[in-house]
Parts: C-alpha cells; structure tokens; sequence
C-alpha cells in the first residue's frame, strides 16, 4: 500500500495488520485499539469502505437511445431515457420502466414486464413472461426465465417434456451475476426476493422461491421446488435438495449438502448439513482417526 491509499479492518484477524500498513488512513470500528495511521472510526468500516469507492470510481455513463442494430417490437412500451445497445432485441409487449440500460446483446423475449432503472450487462437474457421489479441488474450472461428441469418418464422409457408454463419473478433491487440461471417453473412460479443477491454460476431450480435479503454465493444449486428464507447466507458450493424449506437467517458453509429442511437461525456445514459446532467437532475427530486406530489395536493386542 501507498500512503495515498485508503483501507479499512472488519475481520478480527487481520486487526494485527494494521499496525505496520502504510495507507494513509484506516477506517475502523468505534472500540479499535490505537494504531500508528490515521483512522476514521465509524460503526460499520466495510460498508463506509464500499461507499469509498463510489468517490473515486465512476462506472460508464450510458447516454439515452436506441441503437441502430436493435431490434425493438412496434407493441412494446419504453420507458424514458432508455439506453438500447447494439443487438438488443426487445419483444412484442414488453414493458419497461424508466431509466433502462440494455447492453448489447441482450434480449428481452415477449412480455417481459420490468419496473424502473433496469440494468442488463451484455447477453443477458429474459424469457418469456417474466417480471422483473426496480433497481434490477443482470450480468454478463445471467438467464431469467429458462426452462424448467421437468421431464416425465414414458412407458417406453423415453423422456417427456413438461412445459414450463410458470414465469420466474424478481423483486426490486434483486443482482443476479454471471451466468447464472433462474429456471421458470412448470406451473405457478420461481421468485426471488427483495434485495436478493444471486452469485456467478448459480442455478435456482423452478418453482423454487428465495426470500428477501438472501445471498446465494457461487455455484449454489437449488432443486425444484426449494424455499429459501430471509436473509439466509447459502456459500459456495452448497446444495439444497428439492421440496426443502430454510428458514429464515440460515447460513450454510461452503460445500454444504442440505436434503432435509433447516430451522431458522442454524449454522450448518457438511453432508448431510449438520450443526456446524458438531461438524467441527467430527472434522478434528477425523484427523485423529488414524491415532486412535492405533491406539484400539495397540489395546486389543495388549
């Protein structure tokens, strides 16, 4: 770091840290021990941290207009000051709020409805009867709407495909990055919450629901039909199995495995996903397995 440059401590562990940094100054909790740099205390240094970085940061302005190359159906409804790029294809009667961004490539099948300041990075795409609520933003290749997983075995043994006639609904201020998918749902619908954020590379199964506030971190798979409650913190890697309920303020450990519902509140880890206090205590076990079998042989010997 460079005496120009701003940091902050939010982890415990790296508290030490900050007592050799070179930044100019470090912002900091109210009860933070003194340290050598300047610091700026205040409740929460990682959200100050965040807004920090809008001051010195400013993201590509996207003037109003339609690109020439877009494709934009005479039936469907722009709201002002869009910004059309190049590529975009927009579909009969869809809706749009104001203030919309599509960047190029994107494409809007027919009958999107999307409320105001909606922002699609390039490829994103949202298929057919879709809702999408304000303040929403889609990645580079993020999919809302896809179809469904569902297919019904024939007495010939061949597959069936079951039409997904549900759409896929996000509530306002919902992220879902890159390509990541929102499966649409054989009949009634997926929805994510308010303030949801959705994480690269993960799949929602149809018909499943995610409450408000709730993260689904990287490659996170929900079958069909899972509910995922408020504010729940799902990590990497973990999978919930289908017809399961999390309640809400869960979090899962990365590479978690859930086949079963979780009450409200628990920590878990592993699989099958247990109390993540009893998991630790069956890792350390593990690594002491191969003492104890010696141990047992040793005394079965004896």
């Amino acid at each position: 770091m460079k005496l120009r440059d701003l940091t902050f401590v939010a982890n415990p562990k790296y508290a030490a840290l900050a007592r050799t940094t070179r930044a100019a100054a470090v912002l900091v909790e109210p009860d933070f021990a003194e340290i050598p740099a300047s610091t700026l205390r205040i409740e929460n240094p990682y959200l100050a941290f965040a807004r920090a970085i809008e001051l010195f940061y400013q993201p590509p302005a996207y003037a109003p207009g339609v690109h020439p190359t877009a494709v934009v159906s005479p039936s469907a409804k722009i709201g002002a000051n869009a910004h059309i790029g190049a590529y975009v294809v927009i579909g009969d009667g869809v809706v749009l709020g104001d203030n919309a961004v599509l960047l190029p490539h994107s494409v809007l099948y027919v009958h999107v409805r999307a409320g105001n300041n909606l922002f699609l990075h390039a490829h994103a795409v949202v298929r057919e009867y879709c809702q999408l609520g304000d303040n929403v933003i889609l990645q580079n290749g993020a999919v809302v709407g896809a179809d469904g997983f569902g297919f019904a075995r024939q007495n010939d043994g061949s597959w069936y495909k079951i039409l997904q006639s549900g759409p896929a609904v996000l509530e306002d201020k919902v992220e879902v990055q890159a390509n990541a998918c929102i499966d649409r749902a054989s009949i009634g619908e997926t929805r994510i919450g308010s303030g949801a954020k959705v994480d690269n590379l993960v799949q929602v199964g149809h018909g499943s629901a995610v409450g408000s506030n709730t993260l689904l971190c990287a490659q996170v798979g929900l079958a069909g039909s899972t509910t995922i409650g408020k504010q729940v913190i799902l990590a990497g890697q973990v999978g919930v199995a289908g017809h399961c309920t999390v309640g809400d303020g869960v979090i899962a450990t990365a590479q978690s495995g859930i086949p079963g519902d979780v009450q409200p509140g628990k920590v878990v880890s592993g699989y099958p996903a247990i109390d993540n206090r009893q998991w630790l205590r069956v890792v350390a076990l593990m690594n002491r397995l191969p003492e104890l079998l010696r141990g047992i042989k040793a005394t079965s010997k004896g």
